[in-house]
């Protein structure tokens, strides 16, 4: 049913009506704004803690490898 949904002329159509419709200085806001939902959303499902997580690791790494200040 669903075998040449998206065949590469069908994907230049779909690209070809939304140039027409929100101009070619719009689409890639939108493409960013979208990326960016879909990263949030991955982020999201994982927990959202993958990337916080790996922060503060590499903050602990960094203070350990400070030597102790002397006064």
């Amino acid at each position: 049913m669903g075998e040449g949904l998206f065949r590469p002329l069908h994907l230049l159509v779909i690209l070809a009506i939304a140039i027409f419709i929100f101009g070619p200085k719009k689409l890639p806001e939108l493409g960013k704004g979208l990326g960016e939902g879909i990263r949030g959303f991955k982020e999201a499902l994982h927990g959202g803690m993958s990337s916080e997580n790996t922060k503060v690791k590499e903050e602990s790494k960094q203070i350990e490898e400070k030597p102790p200040v002397e006064k």
